[in-house]
């Protein structure tokens, strides 16, 4: 798969993911489809209909791409939220790829519930080896992914990859703001159990290396405010519900760490957006 630093990083995301605890929380406060920031249009809607509405914010950057006889992969796909919306949506087929079996489980699961199982097919695997040959695919789907990559750049190579030529590329990460210190961030990133984050200069400069057009980045850090406040509430809110899918430690982590988010969005240290680029 890699050297010793990527396989670390997968196997880490692997068991973060695969944690009943975590696996409690993003099913139930994060409402159990997607696992990546909202779009707010008002900051007391519920989490789930945002990040649906990102869903489809993003799959507009590449809508000319999708529809019947198309394919998408989409790394590091989580629960399937995205997936789903773009089966349901546009009939196209979608390569879900992700580390954890827990997840993926559910996915596979959900697919079959919505009757979309046959335009999904939920492949376990690393995003730092995409089992797929060069130039497979009419769209690269990645959502809050790249933060768990062990090399970023290689994952983005990857991606590249396997893109048609012509194909579009479309990511979504929590990033650091560009005059971020990382070191503000470390407690921030603790309960992902990574020690930094990319910035958006370095994802464009990547992508722009490997030879793609038109890269663009639709900075839409405004919603990461609204979004870890959201969950914050929540996870007050209905501490003593949650203890119930959810250990009791971790959920006086989330107490703790969460606000820590939200200090970070009030001070500009955290970036987010919509990257999207063509081959």
């Amino acid at each position: 798969m890699g050297d010793d630093t990527t396989v670390h990083a997968a196997n880490t995301a692997r068991a973060y993911y695969n944690s009943a605890d975590v696996d409690g929380f993003y099913s139930s406060v994060w409402g159990g489809e997607d696992i990546h920031t909202g779009i707010y249009e008002h900051p007391d809607e519920p989490v789930l209909r945002a990040t649906q509405r990102t869903d489809a914010q993003v799959a507009a950057r590449v809508a000319d791409l999708l529809g019947p006889g198309r394919t998408v992969l989409d790394l590091g796909s989580g629960y399937g939220g995205a997936a789903r919306h773009l089966a349901r949506t546009y009939g196209c087929r979608i390569v879900a790829l992700n580390i954890s079996d827990v997840q993926n489980r559910r996915h596979r699961e959900l697919n079959t519930r919505h009757g979309l199982d046959t335009l999904i097919d939920v492949v376990a695997g690393s995003f730092h080896d995409i089992p797929a040959p060069d130039g497979r695919f009419d769209v690269v789907w990645t959502q809050e992914a790249l933060v768990h990559s062990g090399d970023r750049a290689h994952m983005l190579a990857e991606a590249v990859r396997v893109l048609a030529p012509g194909g579009g590329l479309v990511l979504t990460d929590v990033m650091a703001a560009g005059d971020t210190h990382q070191d503000a961030l470390r407690p921030v990133c603790e309960r992902l159990h990574v020690t930094d984050l990319a910035t958006p200069d370095f994802v464009r400069e990547q992508l722009t290396g490997l030879g793609l057009g038109q890269v663009h980045f639709d900075d839409l850090s405004e919603n990461l405010l609204p979004h870890y406040t959201r969950l914050t509430e929540e996870v007050q809110r209905r501490g003593q519900e949650l203890t119930g899918t959810v250990g009791e430690e971790y959920v006086e982590r989330l107490r703790k760490n969460l606000p820590l988010w939200v200090h970070a969005c009030e001070n500009g240290l955290l970036s987010w957006g919509i990257f999207h680029a063509r081959r």
